[in-house]
């Protein structure tokens, strides 16, 4: 290489490229370092924007800056072509010779050429608006100094003195021209653009109107990739804080995007295939091809120490020509920069990959949910493989690489430990596979815990969202302890298994990070045995590569612990994906009914809930429904009705016999008997996604009597309403869903009950404008307890013990299923049904609804998301949550460890230095360190000073070798014990965390305000307590131990650098700054898209759980693939966010390894000038370039585990955000005796309710007293205040004004515990959450089971009980196993319990047969004749036979007297009341009139 240098330059062999010369710089190393290298640099980054896609709709620039700089570059690529005919005319012109002056030349022109295409190429592309790349404006002002270094030599050669040559003078005028040319660029540059298109407008959360982002990669030029400079937008958004909504992220690549994901899954997916398989065959290839480079990153990792290595002999030893050390600077700048590269892409890749993976697993997740077959886990348990096992199931593609790669570089750091101590090394060796079974044990117990611990973790998640879905039970019982207590429990045990969980991977880590030390102990034991004698290089040397082992070692374990997650994770999504799926084509008869004028035909077909047919069955020998026909369907409490419905649309297992439906494809028209509402607008909520048609929506308004209910909402059919309805009262609720079917213009309705939730008007007005007149042209099935509404059925069936007993006219079947016989009127009972009622009724809905609501009827809140920084609060909150103690005892231990390792350095320092002193030093240098480790590595004449005298050791032999191998032996059994403590400690204080902020986070949820969770999603609850608690369990604690661990490290190696190498301190700033600046403009952006990856993740929770709730609907409507479309945009969101949130990481990586690299070229490079002039000091080189690798990859590492625990922190910040900031309900005092209700008297005083201000007041100076004992009904249109009433007795609400007294006390003086304990309330939903039939009638466990079984025998529960197996049998998530009428049943059954003095009845028994219905009424007489009861009655016969009634209007009290004398009133608002009630209903045949005057008894 110098002879050709001598060559080109013409100058020695000796100094080929002289740096200086004649009091400038040498022409040669202007020409070839300061001119053809840029110019080179310019024309490969130029040539990256070749490609730049043009704009569409671009008009040439009108920008002059753009035109002065393509003219520029034009000229300067023609300059230099021109410059070279004075060189090659003779006699030439010089300065240099003609080959470097036309090579110069050439590479100058070509650069600029380059440089004109990009320039055009952005000009007309949309950069075109702005000033482009500042990148390629940066180089092209690099060849410049070239330029001003050749003009200073023209005038130290006095160019243009005479006599004046032509040669030399018109280069120089040539020169003058080109900077001129340059200055000009730079003009060009400096002048502004086109002026920007309209600001960046935000848009609504799930929109996609406004200015659309970039698509992310795609059309980028390889430069672009490679350093994510498409990446810039998204940055300069973050650093200005316009990373609010997931649409101002960059779109997803082509290959990411859902659709394309979902087409090249499914190309490789059939039914019962397995997961991986498919996976396999979508991704796998693209993956393992990811491996090539994976192979080459570890390869030239090893290239650094090697290089280094020789790099410093040849600076020490100065023999070799100066080409080699060129070439030894070079490749390591080389292989740093390229290993940064290929690990970045390697990285990078992996992650698509892995997106590509999820994509495809939540896709076929939500599919599957959508074809269960009847056999469905828990939504818990389906929420937990959307959230925590898709999640674990992806670690694979980050381990499976890591699997081979760490053995290969264990493989590869041994057989080099081998070179260097012989077969000693296998005594290091048989100590390191000695640990494996132990580790293989940790890792099979730590697998075992982690599977008990996702079951813990299902079923606190499903117990979560049932509490969530009952929480006005919840606390209408005063059962937030209890429920607390239960969560706590399943809490427990999760925390015990993550404890045993968190205590192995301790021992693992403490076991593999003592291993090292251990190991170089054993392995120079070994060698001294071995009757070798111990040298510096051979110590040394052997420490180097002992410590690479530190990072496969130390890796290993968390992979296969990341493999064996993945595996476990695996089989439970494989598990569901196996489950049967809905078949309608196996299910229903190919051919269709028998007889044509037939919709539906059922012959001996048996149905079952369960395939195996243990449940009770379903069984119709044979039925024939034909068009246009009502048909009834009645019977007792769990006969089999709904079950019927479910047997018809395919929700039951069907064990043998025919199912026929005419027009199966069409869909049926379905109303469920708990009506199932979107959290969406009421107009949503009917259309369902069908095309708007304003006469039909007419129509269904009224025939389902909405047009009253719409006319006091806030915001008409545009408002929203809560999740599953909880705004709106259950009559509107089952109003709303019959509208639905009935809009979807069915030719079959199944309707299960519509009328059990309504006034007796409403159900009249429901029967002849809905079922018996939009709907007369169609097939209706209705099953019903209101018989006196199937008088103009065509067919009735009466169902019994799920057998089809009889089928017929409605004047033969009705009367065998009437309960009301003219005698029951003589006891005091009203005819037809004697229910008590309080309904949340109509006015729920413009009272509930106003609590959250503005005008514009928006009910739901959107997520609120912190920007900026994470508050320091979090940070506090999280080290309170650790505690002081035990936070103060990890930073302690941490820093010992440190300390000690240090010290461990140190003496082995102390130990070469003695050695050299006493001639058995060796003259070889160690160089060798690996990025990432504080490895220090020391050479002869670099030694550090001791700090303090240490004693003689013995004179030099074997004794003295064991001298210093027993001192090191010491001080690394010191940091060995430090080791441990440290990791059992943070395992202790992580553990305590997560429990803390679990803890307070329930806590708080419990005590909110009903208005809460009204106005918030289930989903963004439920996110809180699996995404985000899982974040603390695990991925905080595994971040932040890192972080940890590098700090310590980093100041180690500073302190010690510090004293040992003080100048290289000085570069300490300028890289602080640089690092600080490039983490910083990450930071602001990676907190953003994790915080907007946590809020995309709340809607698909809130999704999947909406779908499976309404499961039955949306497959009878056909809306799956609606479903499914809207589930693909949710999931497109929130990849988008994770995906940008991936390529920042990798952004910052690049940058942060490149900056290394640089660090250590620079060392390098100047090593080698001071060489040559003579100045070098190899040792001082060689540390300081080990330095510079482990500094390098220690600050690499503090910054990316520093970000990464702040994004991971966000979730602690969302935790604090509702363990902090949420209302909650006034507490009140607790200064009352156990016994201060003892007589039941309610008096309310002047009590005003507002639920906002502006609003009208809800209740308006509302004042009357009820006595103990006194049986009060509670009557009043829609909106005149009933169930405010008992939000405010209850205190979910509290008044404005005016107070409550309960016995004369105020019950705002009470605790709100207290308070509702002593009241009792029979609500018209019933609530049931999963477990035994003892824990839904008793979750406080209070009563022993005589008194269990006494209530099950009053509310007729005992037989159904005992055929389930007893009080311990299990209900069933939300009590599936039992009908809706066995569950009010069952809630009755509560009350009963309770021994309260003050009892509010709601319409209890709606979904009950009218025989029950009697008895339960009975039953309420008898066992609360002495106490207190409320009751809020939509149909006014049910509290004729009432102490007294109270009339409400408009929040008033306008009528409080016997129902006999409000009767007697004149055009009373009681007797309009009674007169709508009366008009609604009909006697059946062969049934006497309404008696509106029954004889006035009590209800005891």
């Amino acid at each position: 290489m110098e002879l050709v240098l001598s060559q080109l330059c013409g100058t020695s062999a000796a100094r080929p490229l002289p740096l200086w010369e004649g009091g400038t710089t040498g022409h040669c190393f202007t020409q070839l370092v300061l001119s053809a290298l840029p110019h080179a640099l310019q024309a490969v980054l130029s040539a990256c924007y070749w490609g730049t896609p043009r704009s569409p709709d671009h008009i040439l620039p009108s920008s002059p800056g753009w035109r002065l700089r393509f003219a520029a570059a034009f000229l300067l690529s023609i300059l230099p072509l021109v410059d070279l005919l004075p060189v090659v005319l003779p006699p030439g012109a010089g300065p240099g010779p003609i080959g470097l002056e036309v090579l110069a030349g050439c590479v100058a022109a070509v650069a600029w050429a380059s440089h004109s295409l990009a320039l055009w190429a952005l000009a007309h592309s949309p950069r075109g608006r702005s000033r482009g790349p500042w990148a390629l404006a940066l180089v092209a002002f690099l060849p410049a100094p070239a330029l001003v270094l050749t003009l200073l030599w023209h005038c130290q050669q006095g160019t243009f003195l005479p006599p004046l040559l032509p040669g030399p003078l018109a280069r120089l005028c040539l020169l003058i021209l080109q900077l001129a040319a340059v200055l000009a660029y730079g003009l060009g540059w400096a002048a502004p653009g086109v002026p920007p298109p309209e600001p960046w407008t935000h848009e609504p959360f799930l929109s996609s109107m406004g200015r659309e982002p970039e698509v992310a990669e795609d059309g980028e030029s390889w430069l672009s990739r490679l350093s994510y400079a498409w990446l810039s937008p998204l940055l300069v958004r973050g650093a200005c804080g316009e990373l609010r909504q997931p649409q101002d992220t960059c779109h997803l690549p082509h290959r990411l995007h859902p659709a394309y994901v979902a087409r090249a899954f499914q190309a490789h997916w059939q039914k019962e295939a397995q997961l991986w398989r498919s996976l396999y065959g979508a991704f796998g290839r693209c993956y393992l091809a990811l491996g090539v480079l994976k192979l080459v990153g570890t390869m030239l990792g090893f290239s650094g120490p090697l290089l280094l290595s020789l790099l410093v002999n040849f600076l020490e030893e100065g023999q070799e020509p100066l080409s080699q050390g060129l070439l030894y600077a070079l490749g390591l700048a080389g292989g740093a920069v390229l290993g940064a590269v290929l690990q970045n892409q390697y990285g990078y890749e992996v992650r698509k990959v892995t997106l590509q993976a999820r994509g495809a697993v939540l896709n076929i997740l939500y599919h599957k949910a959508l074809h269960l077959g009847p056999r469905r886990p828990p939504t818990g348990e389906v929420l937990n493989l959307l959230g925590t096992d898709s999640e674990r199931l992806l670690n694979f593609t980050g381990s499976f690489h890591e699997a081979w790669g760490l053995p290969l570089q264990l493989a590869i750091t041994l057989y080099m430990l081998y070179q260097q101590v012989g077969l000693a090394f296998v005594g290091g060796l048989v100590l390191a596979l000695l640990l494996v079974p132990i580790n293989k044990i940790i890792a099979t117990r730590i697998m075992a815990s982690n599977q008990k611990m996702l079951q813990h973790k299902d079923t606190r998640v499903k117990l979560m969202t049932e509490l969530l879905r009952g929480i006005r039970v919840i606390k209408f019982f005063g059962w937030e302890q209890a429920m607390a207590t239960r969560v706590e429990g399943c809490r427990a045990q999760e925390l015990g298994r993550l404890r045993v969980i968190k205590y192995l991977d301790a021992a693992c880590v403490y076991l593999w990070a003592a291993l090292p030390v251990v190991i170089s102990i054993v392995i120079f034991i070994t060698y001294v045995l071995m009757g070798h004698q111990l040298t510096a290089t051979k110590v040394f040397t052997a420490l180097a590569l002992v410590r690479m082992l530190i990072f496969p070692l130390n890796n290993f374990p968390w992979v296969i612990n990341g493999l064996l997650e993945a595996k476990v994770s695996l089989d439970r999504i494989q598990h569901f994906l196996d489950l049967p799926d809905y078949n309608p084509q196996a299910y229903y008869s190919p051919e269709p009914p028998t007889e044509p004028s037939t919709v539906l035909e059922l012959h001996e077909a048996l149905f079952s809930w369960d395939p195996t047919g243990t449940s009770q069955e379903t069984f119709i020998s044979h039925l024939e429904v034909k068009k246009g026909a009502l048909v009834g369907i009645v019977g007792k409490v769990g006969c089999g009705k709904s079950s019927l419905l479910a047997a018809i649309i395919g929700e039951l297992h069907r064990l043998h016999g025919r199912v026929a439906v005419w027009g199966l494809s069409k869909g049926f028209g379905l109303a469920t008997q708990e009506p199932w509402i979107q959290f969406a607008t009421i107009r949503d909520n009917i259309l369902f996604g069908k095309t708007f048609d304003a006469q039909l929506y007419s129509e269904v308004l009224e025939a389902c009597a909405l047009n009253e209910d719409l006319s006091v909402l806030p915001a008409g059919d545009q408002t929203e309403v809560g999740e599953k309805g909880v705004t709106l009262s259950g009559g509107q609720r089952a109003r709303i869903a019959l509208a639905r079917a009935v809009y979807q213009e069915k030719a079959l309705y199944l309707l299960d009950d519509p009328l059990a939730a309504v006034d007796a008007d409403v159900a009249s007005h429901l029967l002849h404008k809905c079922i018996l007149g939009v709907l007369s042209h169609t097939t209706r099935l209705l099953c019903t307890h209101r018989t006196e509404y199937l008088e103009k059925a065509d067919l009735v069936l009466l169902l019994e013990a799920g057998r089809l007993v009889q089928a017929g006219p409605p004047s033969e079947i009705l009367p065998l299923v009437q309960a009301v016989p003219k005698t029951q009127a003589e006891d005091g009972q009203m005819p037809g049904s004697a229910r008590a009622s309080l309904v949340q009724s109509p006015e729920a809905t413009s009272e509930g609804l106003e609590v959250e609501q503005s005008t514009c009827g928006r009910l739901l809140q959107e997520e609120s998301k912190k920007e900026g920084a994470v508050a320091l609060h979090v940070y506090r909150a999280y080290w309170r949550a650790v505690g002081c103690v035990l936070a103060l005892l990890i930073l302690f231990s941490l820093l010992l460890m440190q300390a000690t390792r240090n010290a461990a350095d140190w003496w082995l320092s102390y130990w070469i230095s003695q050695l050299r002193a006493r001639g058995n030093g060796s003259g070889e240098v160690l160089a060798s360190a690996t990025q990432g480790t504080s490895g220090l590595l020391f050479s002869p004449g670099s030694l550090c000073t001791p700090v303090f005298p240490l004693p003689k050791a013995a004179a030099n032999g074997s004794s003295d070798v064991s001298f210093y191998l027993t001192v090191y032996a010491t001080i690394a059994g010191i940091n060995s014990l430090c080791t441990l403590l440290r990791a059992v400690f943070f395992a202790a204080g992580t553990l305590r965390a997560a429990g803390t902020l679990h803890h307070r986070l329930l806590g708080r949820i419990l005590q909110a305000p009903v208005s809460f969770f009204d106005a918030t999603p289930t989903g963004r609850v439920v996110n809180r307590f699996s995404s985000d608690v899982a974040c603390v369990d695990d991925s905080l604690p595994f971040l932040l131990n890192i972080l940890l661990a590098n700090a310590a490290g980093l100041l180690g190696l500073l302190v010690v650098l510090g004293s040992g190498l003080p100048w290289l301190l000085l570069l300490l700033p300028l890289l602080s700054i640089v690092y600080h600046r490039v983490q910083r403009h990450y930071r602001a952006s990676a907190r953003e898209l994790r915080r907007l990856s946590s809020l995309t993740l709340s809607p698909l929770y809130t999704h999947l759980a909406d779908t499976l709730a309404g499961l039955p609907v949306l497959r009878a409507a056909g809306a799956t693939y609606r479903f499914e479309e809207e589930n693909q945009h949710l999931l497109e969101l929130n990849q988008r966010c994770q995906f940008a949130s991936y390529a920042t990481v990798q952004w910052l990586d690049i940058r942060l390894q490149l900056m290394g690299a640089a660090v250590v070229s620079a060392i390098a490079g100047i090593a080698l000038v001071q060489h040559q002039q003579g100045l070098a000091n190899p040792g001082l080189v060689g540390l300081a370039l080990s330095y510079a690798l482990s500094l390098t990859g220690l600050l690499s590492g503090l910054v990316s585990s520093f970000t990464q625990t702040e994004v991971m922190l966000v979730s602690v910040e969302r935790l604090e955000e509702y363990s902090c900031d949420l209302a909650q309900e006034p507490r009140g005092r607790p200064l009352q005796p156990a016994s201060w209700l003892t007589q039941g008297s309610v008096e309310f005083q002047d009590v005003v309710l507002v639920y906002r201000p502006g609003l009208p007041h809800a209740l308006d100076g509302v004042t009357f007293r009820v006595q103990p004992g006194e049986k009060l009904g509670i009557v009043g249109r829609t909106g005149s205040g009933k169930s405010s009433l008992f939000l405010v007795l209850f205190r979910l609400v509290e008044p404005s004004a005016g107070r409550v007294l309960l016995d004369d006390m105020d019950t705002s003086q009470l605790e709100l515990a207290e308070l509702r304990s002593q009241l009792a309330i029979i609500p018209q939903e019933p609530f049931l959450f999963s477990g035994t039939i003892r824990e839904n009638l008793d979750p406080q466990g209070l009563h022993k089971d005589g008194a269990l079984w006494q209530v099950l025998e009053q509310c007729h529960l005992s037989e159904v009980v005992i055929s389930m197996g007893g009080l311990d049998s299990e209900v069933g998530e939300g009590g599936r196993s039992l009908s809706l009428g066995q569950r009010q049943l069952l809630c009755l059954a509560r009350a009963l319990l309770t021994d309260a003095k003050i009892l509010c009845i709601d319409e209890a028994t709606a979904s009950v047969d009218q025989k029950t219905d009697q008895l339960l009424q009975q039953t309420i007489c008898q066992r609360f004749a002495n106490k207190t009861v409320l009751t809020i009655a939509h149909r006014l016969n049910t509290i004729l036979n009432s102490d007294r009634v109270l009339v409400l209007h408009a929040g008033r009290v306008v009528g409080l007297d016997s129902p006999t004398a409000l009767r007697d009133q004149g055009h009373s608002v009681f007797q309009q009341l009674l007169q709508s009630g009366l008009e609604g209903t009909t006697a059946p045949p062969g049934q006497p009139e309404l008696q509106v005057v029954a004889p006035r008894t009590t209800l005891s």
